[in-house]
């Protein structure tokens, strides 16, 4: 069942503290490996905006925007956030492809969710010459996006938990762009050598991964999640 996928059994994302310094973020991760933030910021705040009733009372009228799970995000549908919430927020169907799987990640309309994003602590590095822009999302357990690649960028998980499969930009993960990571998970990654394996890790509340450009990446929402990322562009 989607709901009873397991942590990894080992991290091997590097992790950084509050100790690392904007200078050495810059000289060991930015530009070549990616790394977990732990107690760069206090977002227990932004946290207690995010719980189901804050956001429904918010939110629970105004459309939002789905897309599906998989590698391109072709399809796009408009739903209320309630109707996401209330009737498709449910674990993934092992199943179900990922084309066929809606999913509410980014596409936010920043004049409606400005207020909350307005609470949120971002990370303090940058990439010098970029600007960041904010993509915020709820998801269900065993849900996620499959593997692709853009700029570099921060994600943070506000309630539950993310595990993410990373590899660098020389190295082409397989993976259909149609399945879902769940499927990948299941049927692809237990037969990769492992040698062939992808830095993996799981994002608990509070931490942040940051993954520098061009990085395949996919995720797995192993619950029901609440996240949001920094691209930074």
């Amino acid at each position: 069942l989607a709901g009873t996928v397991p942590e990894e059994e080992r991290c091997t994302v590097e992790r950084a503290d509050a100790s690392l310094t904007y200078s050495l973020f810059l000289q060991r991760f930015a530009f070549s490996r990616p790394v977990i933030l732990h107690g760069v910021t206090d977002n227990s705040a932004f946290r207690a905006l995010c719980t189901r009733e804050k956001l429904l009372a918010a939110f629970g009228a105004r459309p939002v925007r789905l897309s599906t799970a998989n590698t391109y995000s072709y399809h796009k549908v408009d739903v209320p956030f309630q109707e996401y919430v209330e009737h498709l927020l449910k674990p993934q169907d092992p199943a179900q492809l990922g084309s066929d799987t809606l999913y509410f990640f980014g596409d936010n309309n920043f004049t409606e969710w400005g207020p909350l994003f307005q609470q949120y602590v971002p990370p303090p590095f940058r990439i010098p010459g970029t600007s960041p822009a904010y993509s915020f999302g709820i998801a269900g357990s065993g849900s996620g996006v499959p593997f692709h690649w853009h700029g570099p960028g921060f994600s943070e998980v506000i309630f539950g938990r993310k595990r993410w499969f990373l590899y660098s930009p020389d190295q082409t993960p397989h993976f259909h762009p149609n399945e879902t990571t769940l499927t990948w998970l299941q049927r692809t990654y237990p037969l990769l050598p492992l040698a062939e394996r992808p830095l993996e890790c799981t994002l608990h509340p509070g931490e942040v991964l940051y993954f520098p450009d061009r990085w395949w990446h996919a995720t797995l929402n192993l619950d029901t999640s609440v996240f949001i990322s920094t691209f930074l562009g």
